[in-house]
């Protein structure tokens, strides 16, 4: 069985209510939910004209590979309703792969680790809260000590 760490995030609709059906379609397609970290509000990156996301993390076991985990969550966030849109702008939910097993992916549609693990200290934040000795599969770094980093520098 493999196991994923899953970046969820929304900032359209019922937030709380997107969150949970995202893990409820996870459940029901073969993605078992193992572990949620808590669920935080945050800013927009990048694209800042935007409504605030609420994000969380989620520990999940699957039989899928890497590819097949990202068609299937690709799949569930088109049932739940999302749209194409601006690269980074709105969406009701946003459903990325940051770790998967303890490897390295990199294919034309898939990066693992999930390149914006170490700019965004709230993922590292879930990502320590559900397992706080993860560390990067391609250079071993302990994500406690990016995190720690990053929160000197965190206004």
């Amino acid at each position: 069985m493999n196991k994923a760490y899953i970046g969820i995030g929304t900032n359209l609709g019922n937030r709380e209510l997107n969150i949970i059906r995202a893990c409820e379609e996870m459940n029901r397609c073969g993605i078992t939910v193992l572990r949620q970290s808590s669920i935080e509000n945050t800013k927009p990156v990048l694209y800042e004209n935007q409504p605030d996301f609420l994000n969380t993390v989620v520990y999940v076991s699957a039989e899928y590979s890497a590819d097949e985990l990202l068609v299937k969550l690709k799949e569930i966030e088109v049932i739940l309703g999302r749209v194409p849109s601006v690269d980074k702008g709105p969406r009701l939910i946003d459903l990325d792969i940051l770790l998967y097993n303890n490897a390295v992916v990199e294919s034309p549609d898939l990066v693992v680790p999930h390149p914006g693990i170490r700019e965004r200290i709230f993922v590292l934040k879930h990502l320590l809260e559900l397992n706080p000795d993860l560390s990067d599969p391609r250079d071993g770094v302990a994500y406690i000590e990016v995190y720690n980093e990053k929160k000197k520098h965190y206004c």
